[in-house]
């Protein structure tokens, strides 16, 4: 018994992964996930996952930009940085330098007389 022979088809749409991958940086992908673990209503752990996808150009066109203020991901951070830095620390010498105020400026002085016993120490005298 002969077979018949089976022709062999080419797909004229086919993707290839440069492809697929050029057309989700250029569109943008997000995956998005919840997972809580609760216990008689009771909710033990809660892990939310946020999983975006893009080119840089396309996420910078979203208003993500934060790897521009990384230090880890950019040099001009660290200059950000030490300027927000130096300010703090001459604001630091400024408040340093100024004269403070006496302790008994701020607290004024209680007579013996005008502190009334508490409750606890009204039951320690009548138990006596």
């Amino acid at each position: 018994m002969e077979r018949p022979r089976q022709r062999l088809v080419h797909s004229t749409d086919t993707s290839n992964l440069a492809d697929i991958l050029e057309r989700v940086l250029d569109k943008g992908i997000v995956i998005a996930g919840d997972i809580k673990i609760k216990l008689v209503d009771i909710e033990l752990l809660s892990i939310q996952i946020r999983l975006m996808i893009a080119s840089v150009d396309k996420a910078r066109e979203m208003g993500m930009d934060w790897w521009l203020r990384n230090p880890d991901f950019s040099s001009h951070a660290i200059k950000d940085q030490s300027v927000e830095i130096d300010a703090l620390k001459r604001r630091i010498a400024e408040l340093e330098q100024k004269p403070s105020p006496k302790l008994s400026t701020l607290v004024e002085p209680v007579a013996a007389e005008e502190v009334s016993a508490g409750p606890l120490e009204e039951k320690l005298d009548s138990s006596v």
